[in-house]
């Protein structure tokens, strides 16, 4: 052996390896030459000589696999070549003298390589969710960076992913399908960990007020804002801060960016398993796929709750109606809106465009409603305000359609309908409406008493027979009818 350490030191192969073919050819020169000779002396010549060769490569081995602490493709070939000696001598012994094996420790190859792919799994996937962290956090979700206006970083993320598959399928092994779901499962972790850190800080719920209690209209106050509590309850989300060219890493174009980033990854991972089919192994990665979906619905929320109640809650969710109608009306909103959708419709892919302007439809007619239903003693209607109230939403509604060139018709009819029910209660008569009130309200809890009738609660489940809906339209009615009904019934306040 020590003379095999010394000679063919040109080799390509690894000293291990040429060990073992040398240690196995000396185990076939033995059974052929020496072993007939010697068993006149030793009835398991042929055994103890495999024995002791099995041996002593063994204790070379265990030596070489205490040095290792990372695999490599020289490893997996010297445990694959150990291996096949094992196996020849193994093969030796039995077909000559059984009693040889007894003698033979297991090099248990199949343990040692299964523990170093698991190995090079780990380290792969855990230096891959460390570039993640390092290089999101200083991610500035620029639209910018590419033509297709999602981030650089999401190519070079995907980069790395094909490059571990890669290197992996090359590994000298013949038990890749066994050892696949555990590499996919670490990538799909690490992609996971992206579209994580990706929406990190935007969650919708950041920008959204709480409700304010039930009150009963104040009669036209001038007051400029009710809402001087929203100021305490919006916080700006965390983790995110103004980029080296001083924009806004939450306004609207990074926003979008995050979006497409999102969308290219999902994109990308259909493909990257499909690429991966050529090795004759489906590679799923369904988690982050899924993670993906979701996380492109919860950013299309979150920008469309920071558009409507935070960016343009001045104008819209502190402003629509405060004071007199006619002189507070929906057109300041609707001119800054349309910026934004113009900076939406340019920087979204085409595939989420829609689904992305949808939500902020959506967004700004549960912002509508919340100003007729929940906006506060500062707003009070009249019967003659309702004219003035369907027009601004046509408006409104008409910024969607954009003469034919924004979202169908079917869209904005789907999601129009709930207001376009609920507004005529604002044209209906307040003895009428009160007795409507009495009457589902009645119906809602089945009571018989007319004389005393219960709060309904808020629910946010808006309708046009719903209780509390046509509650408050009473409540912000702006004519002593209202008033006087409301504060026998029920004592609600005129002030927050």
């Amino acid at each position: 052996m020590e003379k095999e350490k010394s000679s063919n030191s040109s080799s390509k192969l690894p000293f291990m390896t040429r060990l073992a073919e040398a240690v196995s050819t000396l185990a076939l020169t033995e059974k052929e030459h020496f072993s007939p000779i010697l068993k006149r002396w030793h009835p398991l010549a042929t055994g103890v000589a495999v024995a002791t060769l099995h041996s002593c490569y063994g204790n070379e081995l265990k030596q070489y696999v205490s040095g290792i602490d990372e695999v490599s493709a020289d490893i997996l070939r010297v445990l694959s070549s150990a291996d096949k000696l094992e196996k020849d001598l193994t093969q030796m012994a039995s077909e000559n003298e059984a009693g040889g094996i007894k003698e033979m420790l297991p090099y248990e190859v199949e343990s040692v390589t299964c523990g170093l792919v698991k190995s090079w799994i780990t380290s792969r996937t855990d230096r891959l969710k460390e570039w993640v962290t390092r290089n999101l956090q200083q991610e500035a979700w620029d639209p910018k960076a590419t033509r297709e206006r999602f981030a650089l970083s999401a190519v070079e993320v995907l980069r790395i992913v094909d490059e571990a598959f890669e290197a992996f399928f090359l590994l000298p092994i013949s038990m890749h399908a066994a050892f696949l779901p555990d590499l996919a499962a670490g990538i799909d972790g690490c992609l996971q960990h992206y579209i994580f850190m990706a929406k990190s800080g935007c969650m919708s719920s950041t920008y959204v007020p709480t409700m304010p209690p039930l009150t009963r209209c104040s009669q036209r106050s001038k007051l400029p804002s009710v809402f001087k509590w929203k100021d305490k309850t919006y916080k700006k989300p965390q983790g995110g801060a103004a980029n080296a060219n001083g924009n806004d890493c939450f306004g609207t174009p990074q926003l979008c960016c995050r979006i497409n980033t999102l969308l290219y990854i999902q994109t990308q991972l259909d493909g990257l398993a499909k690429r991966e089919m050529s090795h004759s192994h489906d590679i799923a990665l369904k988690l982050s796929a899924a993670a993906c979906e979701e996380g492109i619905q919860q950013l299309c929320e979150a920008m469309a709750n920071k558009v409507i109640f935070h960016d343009l809650g001045h104008l819209f969710w502190d402003g629509l109606y405060v004071g007199e109608v006619p002189s507070s009306r929906i057109e300041p909103f609707l001119q800054e809106l349309d910026h934004h959708l113009e900076v939406m419709s340019s920087t979204l892919h085409e595939n989420v465009r829609t689904r992305a302007i949808t939500q902020v439809m959506k967004v700004s007619f549960d912002c509508f409603l919340l100003v007729l239903l929940a906006g506060g003693p500062a707003r009070a209607f009249t019967l003659q305000d309702y004219e003035t109230i369907e027009e601004d939403f046509k408006f409104l509604t008409d910024m969607f359609w954009s003469d034919g060139d924004g979202l169908p018709a079917e869209l904005i009819e789907k999601f129009s309908t709930m207001i376009n029910e609920i507004l005529p209660l604002f044209k209906t008569e307040t003895e009428a409406l009160i007795e409507n009130f009495r009457n589902v309200t009645l119906e809602s809890c089945s009571c018989s008493s007319k004389s005393k009738l219960p709060l309904p609660p808020t629910t946010g489940q808006w309708g046009p027979t719903e209780p509390n809906t046509v509650l408050r339209v009473l409540c912000y009615r702006n004519d002593e009818i209202a008033a006087k009904f409301l504060k026998k019934t029920y004592q609600l306040p005129k002030k927050l």
